[in-house]
Formats: structure tokens, sequence, C-alpha cells
């Protein structure tokens, strides 16, 4: 089984609630930062897929489930998985885990597509997104990375 793309996290002040608890959608902020550092990692950003071919990976779906709760200044990891690799789609697992004991906090089951086009026309109309097939070689270099 491929290792996981790990990126480090700090739960700040402005992640919390009222009661020094990381807020629950902050999880998501967290996941988004390591999907994009986890492609930077391949030598392959989200900014070049768009420049190169026009298209980019957006979530189609997500579901999360909050396991404990992260606290103010905890250093955490955010692990990503490749799970299964489509023509336009992507799914991955991603786990946030306390760094210092490896303690799980949150899995995200994350459902990417591959979409083409400008956001200047809207989802619905003529110039929209469009699913397309994820583009060589990010295709390859995700493949490759896939795990059991």
């Amino acid at each position: 089984m491929t290792s996981p793309h790990r990126f480090p996290v700090r739960v700040y002040f402005e992640d919390t609630d009222a009661g020094g608890v990381a807020y629950h959608a902050t999880y998501l902020r967290w996941a988004e930062r390591a999907r994009t550092e986890s492609l930077r990692a391949m030598h392959l950003p989200h900014a070049l897929m768009m420049e190169r071919h026009n298209t980019m990976l957006v979530v189609r779906r997500i579901e999360v489930a909050y396991v404990r709760p992260a606290r103010l200044d905890e250093p955490l990891i955010v692990e990503t998985r490749i799970c299964a690799l489509g023509a336009a789609t992507l799914d991955l697992d991603q786990r946030v885990v306390r760094e210092e004991d490896g303690a799980e906090l949150a899995r995200l089951l994350v459902g990417l597509v591959c979409v083409r086009g400008s956001l200047e026309g809207g989802a619905a109309g003529p110039d929209g997104l469009r699913p397309a097939r994820i583009p060589e070689p990010w295709r390859s270099e995700l493949a490759g990375r896939l795990s059991a």
C-alpha cells in the first residue's frame, strides 16, 4: 500500500469555537489544504492543471466523521490517501490525526471530479463547467499512488 501524503497543521484560536475545540468546518479547510499540497508534492500543482488544460478538481461530495475533538494549539497531521481513480473522478480518504500519538480525530471521504470550462458562465450556462477526463500527467501520477 502506498503511504499517505502527510500535511502538518496546528489548531489556532481562529479555528476554534468558544470552548477551545476546533470548529467542525475547520476540518474542511485543513483537508482542502492537504489535498492541494499533495498535488504540489507530486510536482503537479492545481494551478498548472488549470493553466495547461483549463481543468480543475472540485469537490462533488464529502462525508466527515468526527471522532475526537482537536483542541487549541495541538499539532495535527492530515493524511491523504487515493482510494479510487475514474476517467474524471478521484476518491480520497483523509484522516486528521494528533501528531503526538496518531489518535484519529476525524475521517473524511472525499469525491472529486475534474471539470473543464469557465466560472464566468456559471455551471448551467453555455460556458459553464463540464466534466472532463483527468489530464496527463496527473492521471498517471495519481494512478501510481492508489492505495490497495
